[in-house]
Protein backbone atom coordinates (compact mmCIF):
# COMPACT_ATOMS: atom_id res chain seq x y z
CA UNK A 1 0.00 0.00 0.00
CA UNK A 2 1.57 3.39 -0.99
CA UNK A 3 2.28 6.17 1.51
CA UNK A 4 0.33 9.11 0.92
CA UNK A 5 2.61 12.10 -0.07
CA UNK A 6 2.41 14.24 3.09
CA UNK A 7 0.40 17.39 2.69
CA UNK A 8 2.25 20.42 1.58
CA UNK A 9 1.92 23.71 2.90
CA UNK A 10 0.28 25.99 0.41
CA UNK A 11 1.89 29.40 -0.08
CA UNK A 12 2.08 33.00 -1.91
CA UNK A 13 1.86 31.33 -5.26
CA UNK A 14 -1.43 29.24 -4.78
CA UNK A 15 -3.01 32.50 -3.17
CA UNK A 16 -2.05 34.53 -6.53
CA UNK A 17 -3.30 31.27 -8.56
CA UNK A 18 -6.41 30.81 -7.07
CA UNK A 19 -7.12 34.06 -7.10
CA UNK A 20 -6.24 35.10 -10.63
CA UNK A 21 -3.91 37.84 -9.42
CA UNK A 22 -0.27 38.92 -9.09
CA UNK A 23 1.80 37.54 -6.41
CA UNK A 24 2.73 41.18 -5.54
CA UNK A 25 -0.92 41.64 -4.98
CA UNK A 26 -1.74 38.91 -2.41
CA UNK A 27 1.63 40.34 -0.78
CA UNK A 28 -0.01 43.42 -0.89
CA UNK A 29 -2.89 42.12 1.02
CA UNK A 30 -1.15 40.28 3.60
CA UNK A 31 1.03 43.11 4.58
CA UNK A 32 -2.25 45.59 4.37
CA UNK A 33 -0.81 47.81 2.00
CA UNK A 34 -2.56 50.31 -0.51
CA UNK A 35 -3.14 49.52 -3.91
CA UNK A 36 -5.37 46.40 -4.09
CA UNK A 37 -9.66 46.83 -4.97
CA UNK A 38 -12.07 46.29 -1.87
CA UNK A 39 -13.70 43.28 -4.13
CA UNK A 40 -9.90 41.49 -4.90
CA UNK A 41 -8.87 42.24 -1.77
CA UNK A 42 -11.65 40.27 0.15
CA UNK A 43 -11.38 37.57 -2.18
CA UNK A 44 -7.80 37.23 -1.42
CA UNK A 45 -8.56 37.50 2.40
CA UNK A 46 -11.25 34.26 1.43
CA UNK A 47 -8.54 32.13 0.50
CA UNK A 48 -6.13 32.84 2.93
CA UNK A 49 -8.78 31.50 5.45
CA UNK A 50 -9.84 28.83 3.16
CA UNK A 51 -5.82 27.59 3.15
CA UNK A 52 -5.08 28.66 6.54
CA UNK A 53 -2.35 30.46 5.14
CA UNK A 54 0.03 31.91 8.09
CA UNK A 55 2.82 33.72 6.51
CA UNK A 56 6.78 32.83 7.54
CA UNK A 57 7.27 36.78 9.07
CA UNK A 58 10.30 34.97 10.53
CA UNK A 59 11.87 34.47 7.63
CA UNK A 60 11.07 37.49 5.87
CA UNK A 61 12.48 39.93 8.64
CA UNK A 62 15.75 37.06 8.43
CA UNK A 63 15.88 38.08 4.67
CA UNK A 64 15.35 41.25 4.25
CA UNK A 65 17.78 44.19 4.69
CA UNK A 66 15.74 46.74 6.88
CA UNK A 67 16.63 47.48 10.17
CA UNK A 68 13.90 48.10 12.48
CA UNK A 69 14.49 50.92 14.99
CA UNK A 70 13.29 51.30 18.43
CA UNK A 71 14.03 53.72 20.93
CA UNK A 72 13.90 54.03 24.64
CA UNK A 73 13.42 57.33 26.22
CA UNK A 74 13.86 56.70 30.18
CA UNK A 75 15.18 58.53 32.75
CA UNK A 76 19.21 58.23 33.29
CA UNK A 77 20.68 57.07 36.46
CA UNK A 78 22.69 59.66 38.47
CA UNK A 79 24.38 60.31 41.39
CA UNK A 80 21.34 62.42 42.75
CA UNK A 81 18.79 59.65 42.11
CA UNK A 82 18.04 55.91 43.14
CA UNK A 83 19.27 53.06 40.83
CA UNK A 84 15.77 51.84 40.18
CA UNK A 85 15.80 52.84 36.37
CA UNK A 86 18.78 50.20 35.65
CA UNK A 87 15.88 47.39 36.71
CA UNK A 88 14.27 48.36 32.94
CA UNK A 89 17.19 49.24 31.32
CA UNK A 90 18.16 45.16 31.94
CA UNK A 91 14.77 44.00 30.74
CA UNK A 92 15.37 45.95 27.41
CA UNK A 93 18.73 44.49 27.13
CA UNK A 94 17.18 40.76 27.66
CA UNK A 95 14.90 41.61 25.49
CA UNK A 96 16.79 43.23 22.63
CA UNK A 97 19.39 40.06 22.94
CA UNK A 98 16.38 37.89 22.01
CA UNK A 99 15.28 39.52 18.94
CA UNK A 100 18.65 41.35 17.85
CA UNK A 101 18.78 38.49 15.52
CA UNK A 102 15.64 39.29 13.80
CA UNK A 103 17.32 42.45 12.70
CA UNK A 104 15.85 44.44 15.30
CA UNK A 105 18.09 47.41 17.11
CA UNK A 106 17.21 49.27 20.23
CA UNK A 107 18.71 52.79 20.72
CA UNK A 108 18.62 54.78 24.44
CA UNK A 109 17.43 57.85 25.16
CA UNK A 110 18.10 59.13 28.54
CA UNK A 111 16.71 62.59 30.08
CA UNK A 112 17.72 64.24 33.46
CA UNK A 113 14.08 62.89 35.80
CA UNK A 114 14.99 66.33 37.48
CA UNK A 115 15.30 68.98 34.23
CA UNK A 116 11.88 68.93 32.23
CA UNK A 117 14.42 70.79 29.59
CA UNK A 118 16.02 67.55 29.15
CA UNK A 119 13.50 65.73 28.55
CA UNK A 120 12.22 68.09 25.51
CA UNK A 121 15.59 67.95 24.17
CA UNK A 122 15.46 64.35 24.27
CA UNK A 123 12.22 63.80 22.39
CA UNK A 124 13.59 66.37 20.12
CA UNK A 125 16.54 64.26 19.25
CA UNK A 126 14.47 60.91 18.49
CA UNK A 127 12.15 62.51 16.19
CA UNK A 128 15.12 64.12 14.30
CA UNK A 129 15.56 60.19 13.00
CA UNK A 130 11.71 59.09 13.27
CA UNK A 131 12.54 54.95 14.47
CA UNK A 132 9.78 52.53 14.03
CA UNK A 133 8.52 52.19 17.93
CA UNK A 134 9.03 53.73 21.30
CA UNK A 135 9.67 52.93 24.67
CA UNK A 136 8.72 55.50 26.71
CA UNK A 137 8.50 56.15 30.92
CA UNK A 138 6.59 59.45 30.60
CA UNK A 139 7.53 62.20 32.76
CA UNK A 140 6.57 66.29 32.68
CA UNK A 141 3.12 65.32 31.29
CA UNK A 142 3.20 68.71 29.01
CA UNK A 143 5.57 67.40 27.30
CA UNK A 144 4.85 63.83 27.26
CA UNK A 145 1.47 64.69 25.55
CA UNK A 146 3.53 66.86 23.18
CA UNK A 147 5.84 64.01 22.11
CA UNK A 148 2.88 61.31 21.66
CA UNK A 149 1.16 64.04 19.53
CA UNK A 150 3.92 64.14 17.14
CA UNK A 151 4.81 60.39 17.41
CA UNK A 152 1.01 59.79 16.24
CA UNK A 153 1.54 62.83 13.51
CA UNK A 154 4.19 60.72 12.06
CA UNK A 155 2.31 57.24 12.85
CA UNK A 156 4.96 55.72 15.09
CA UNK A 157 3.65 53.38 17.73
CA UNK A 158 5.10 53.68 21.62
CA UNK A 159 4.68 51.53 24.75
CA UNK A 160 4.50 53.27 28.17
CA UNK A 161 6.02 51.44 31.29
CA UNK A 162 5.84 52.36 35.22
CA UNK A 163 3.21 54.88 34.91
CA UNK A 164 0.98 56.14 31.90
CA UNK A 165 -0.30 59.49 31.06
CA UNK A 166 -4.49 59.95 32.04
CA UNK A 167 -6.88 60.06 28.93
CA UNK A 168 -3.92 59.42 26.45
CA UNK A 169 -4.00 56.52 24.04
CA UNK A 170 -0.86 54.53 23.71
CA UNK A 171 -0.20 50.56 21.35
CA UNK A 172 -0.29 49.08 25.63
CA UNK A 173 0.74 50.31 29.11
CA UNK A 174 2.46 48.42 31.47
CA UNK A 175 3.55 48.84 34.68
CA UNK A 176 1.50 48.78 38.12
CA UNK A 177 -1.58 49.74 39.05
CA UNK A 178 -0.74 53.49 40.32
CA UNK A 179 -3.93 53.17 42.88
CA UNK A 180 -4.24 49.94 43.93
CA UNK A 181 -0.77 50.33 44.96
CA UNK A 182 -1.72 52.82 47.14
CA UNK A 183 -4.52 50.86 48.24
CA UNK A 184 -2.48 48.45 49.25
CA UNK A 185 0.21 50.44 51.14
CA UNK A 186 -3.35 51.63 52.94
CA UNK A 187 -3.86 47.92 54.57
CA UNK A 188 -0.68 47.02 55.93
CA UNK A 189 -0.35 50.21 57.41
CA UNK A 190 -3.93 49.29 59.05
CA UNK A 191 -2.16 45.89 60.00
CA UNK A 192 0.78 46.90 61.69
CA UNK A 193 -0.28 50.07 63.61
CA UNK A 194 -2.99 51.51 65.93
CA UNK A 195 -6.20 52.65 64.93
CA UNK A 196 -6.17 56.02 64.81
CA UNK A 197 -2.10 56.39 64.49
CA UNK A 198 -1.61 59.10 62.27
CA UNK A 199 -0.08 58.49 58.88
CA UNK A 200 2.41 61.11 57.38
CA UNK A 201 2.77 60.55 53.28
CA UNK A 202 5.59 61.54 51.58
CA UNK A 203 6.05 62.83 47.94
CA UNK A 204 9.78 63.24 47.20
CA UNK A 205 10.44 64.46 44.08
CA UNK A 206 11.48 67.96 41.76
CA UNK A 207 8.76 67.52 39.71
CA UNK A 208 5.59 66.55 41.47
CA UNK A 209 2.55 68.17 40.04
CA UNK A 210 4.23 66.57 36.96
CA UNK A 211 4.53 62.94 38.57
CA UNK A 212 1.08 62.02 38.85
CA UNK A 213 1.93 58.50 39.71
CA UNK A 214 2.93 59.50 43.09
CA UNK A 215 -0.68 61.47 43.46
CA UNK A 216 -1.85 58.31 42.10
CA UNK A 217 -0.86 56.10 45.20
CA UNK A 218 -1.22 59.08 47.58
CA UNK A 219 -5.37 58.56 45.86
CA UNK A 220 -5.38 54.72 46.77
CA UNK A 221 -3.96 55.14 50.37
CA UNK A 222 -6.48 57.95 51.14
CA UNK A 223 -9.48 55.98 49.56
CA UNK A 224 -8.46 52.97 51.97
CA UNK A 225 -9.07 55.12 54.99
CA UNK A 226 -11.42 56.86 53.50
CA UNK A 227 -14.24 55.38 56.03
CA UNK A 228 -12.44 55.81 58.85
CA UNK A 229 -10.77 58.57 60.90
CA UNK A 230 -7.36 57.86 60.43
CA UNK A 231 -5.84 61.29 60.60
CA UNK A 232 -3.72 61.49 57.06
CA UNK A 233 -0.74 64.49 56.43
CA UNK A 234 1.16 64.86 53.13
CA UNK A 235 4.63 66.28 53.02
CA UNK A 236 5.44 67.14 49.71
CA UNK A 237 9.67 67.67 49.52
CA UNK A 238 11.05 69.13 46.48
CA UNK A 239 14.36 69.11 46.74
CA UNK A 240 15.84 65.39 46.76
CA UNK A 241 18.91 65.49 48.08
CA UNK A 242 19.77 64.33 51.75
CA UNK A 243 20.10 67.20 53.60
CA UNK A 244 16.90 68.69 52.13
CA UNK A 245 15.20 65.77 52.73
CA UNK A 246 16.03 65.80 56.86
CA UNK A 247 15.24 69.10 57.06
CA UNK A 248 11.71 69.13 55.66
CA UNK A 249 11.38 65.76 56.96
CA UNK A 250 12.38 66.63 60.75
CA UNK A 251 9.57 70.33 60.45
CA UNK A 252 7.27 67.57 59.54
CA UNK A 253 8.17 65.70 62.48
CA UNK A 254 7.86 68.01 64.83
CA UNK A 255 4.39 69.46 63.49
CA UNK A 256 2.94 65.59 63.61
CA UNK A 257 4.96 64.19 66.84
CA UNK A 258 2.20 61.55 66.56
CA UNK A 259 3.03 60.22 63.49
CA UNK A 260 3.00 55.90 63.80
CA UNK A 261 3.66 55.32 59.94
CA UNK A 262 5.20 57.01 56.80
CA UNK A 263 4.17 55.92 53.08
CA UNK A 264 6.93 57.16 50.38
CA UNK A 265 5.47 57.33 47.47
CA UNK A 266 8.55 56.46 45.39
CA UNK A 267 11.92 54.80 45.90
CA UNK A 268 13.69 57.68 47.43
CA UNK A 269 12.69 55.80 50.74
CA UNK A 270 16.19 54.58 51.89
CA UNK A 271 16.50 58.47 52.61
CA UNK A 272 13.79 58.89 54.82
CA UNK A 273 15.27 55.08 56.75
CA UNK A 274 18.60 56.88 57.36
CA UNK A 275 17.00 59.78 59.03
CA UNK A 276 14.67 58.15 61.09
CA UNK A 277 17.64 55.79 62.22
CA UNK A 278 19.99 58.78 63.16
CA UNK A 279 17.57 60.00 65.58
CA UNK A 280 16.47 56.66 66.74
CA UNK A 281 13.20 56.34 65.95
CA UNK A 282 12.98 54.28 63.47
CA UNK A 283 11.23 51.24 65.25
CA UNK A 284 9.05 53.33 66.47
CA UNK A 285 7.40 54.43 63.30
CA UNK A 286 6.21 52.33 60.10
CA UNK A 287 8.15 52.58 56.76
CA UNK A 288 6.59 51.79 53.67
CA UNK A 289 8.26 52.56 50.51
CA UNK A 290 8.65 51.51 46.83
CA UNK A 291 11.09 49.49 44.36
CA UNK A 292 13.49 46.72 44.84
CA UNK A 293 16.49 49.05 44.60
CA UNK A 294 20.12 48.29 45.94
CA UNK A 295 20.46 50.49 48.93
CA UNK A 296 16.61 50.02 49.81
CA UNK A 297 16.91 46.42 50.18
CA UNK A 298 20.24 46.84 52.28
CA UNK A 299 18.34 49.37 54.75
CA UNK A 300 15.23 46.64 54.74
CA UNK A 301 17.55 44.06 55.08
CA UNK A 302 18.90 45.92 58.23
CA UNK A 303 15.28 46.47 59.73
CA UNK A 304 15.37 50.18 58.91
CA UNK A 305 12.62 49.99 56.07
CA UNK A 306 9.34 47.57 56.78
CA UNK A 307 7.70 47.07 53.52
CA UNK A 308 8.85 47.59 49.96
CA UNK A 309 6.36 47.57 47.48
CA UNK A 310 7.67 46.03 43.97
CA UNK A 311 6.62 45.97 41.02
CA UNK A 312 9.44 43.86 38.55
CA UNK A 313 10.30 46.84 36.56
CA UNK A 314 12.50 44.83 35.10
CA UNK A 315 10.09 42.84 33.43
CA UNK A 316 8.27 46.24 32.39
CA UNK A 317 11.05 47.00 30.29
CA UNK A 318 11.73 43.23 28.53
CA UNK A 319 7.09 43.16 27.82
CA UNK A 320 7.37 46.86 26.42
CA UNK A 321 10.01 46.03 24.13
CA UNK A 322 8.13 42.65 23.36
CA UNK A 323 5.15 44.67 22.53
CA UNK A 324 6.48 46.77 20.44
CA UNK A 325 8.29 43.53 18.44
CA UNK A 326 4.49 41.76 18.86
CA UNK A 327 3.07 44.41 17.21
CA UNK A 328 6.06 45.58 13.97
CA UNK A 329 7.20 42.45 13.42
CA UNK A 330 4.66 39.73 14.25
CA UNK A 331 1.69 41.69 13.39
CA UNK A 332 -0.09 40.25 16.63
CA UNK A 333 -2.60 41.83 19.27
CA UNK A 334 -1.24 43.47 21.79
CA UNK A 335 -2.93 43.65 25.23
CA UNK A 336 -3.93 46.72 25.76
CA UNK A 337 -2.86 47.08 29.62
CA UNK A 338 -0.61 44.55 31.26
CA UNK A 339 -0.73 45.37 35.50
CA UNK A 340 2.17 44.03 37.18
CA UNK A 341 1.62 42.23 40.15
CA UNK A 342 1.98 44.34 43.58
CA UNK A 343 4.66 42.46 45.48
CA UNK A 344 5.04 42.94 48.74
CA UNK A 345 9.08 42.77 50.39
CA UNK A 346 10.24 42.24 53.47
CA UNK A 347 13.35 41.43 55.53
CA UNK A 348 12.36 37.72 55.47
CA UNK A 349 11.45 37.45 52.10
CA UNK A 350 13.61 39.49 49.86
CA UNK A 351 16.62 37.25 49.18
CA UNK A 352 13.90 34.79 47.27
CA UNK A 353 13.55 37.98 44.81
CA UNK A 354 16.62 38.55 44.18
CA UNK A 355 17.40 40.01 40.58
CA UNK A 356 20.74 38.07 40.35
CA UNK A 357 19.03 34.70 41.13
CA UNK A 358 16.25 35.32 38.71
CA UNK A 359 15.26 36.79 35.55
CA UNK A 360 12.72 39.54 36.78
CA UNK A 361 12.81 41.38 39.98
Amino acid sequence: MKKKAAEQPFGVKEIARRANVAIATVDRVIHNRPGVSPKTKSKIEAIIRELNYQPNILARRLASRHILRLATVLPKVSSQETDFWTLPVAGIQKAEEEIKQFGVKVEPFYFDLNDRKSFGKVTKQVLKNPVDGILLAPSFIEESVAFIRSCKELNIPYVFINSDIPQQESLCYIGPDLFRSGYQAGQLIRYCTPRNARVLVLNISHEIEDHHHLLRKEEGLRAYFQDTKRPIVKKDIRQTDQASIEKELSKALQQHADVRAIFVTNSRVAAVSRYLEKKGIDKDILLIGYDFTKENVSRLDQGHIDFLICQQPQEQGYRGIMALYQHLVMKVPVEKTHFMPIDIITKENHAFYNCDDHDYC
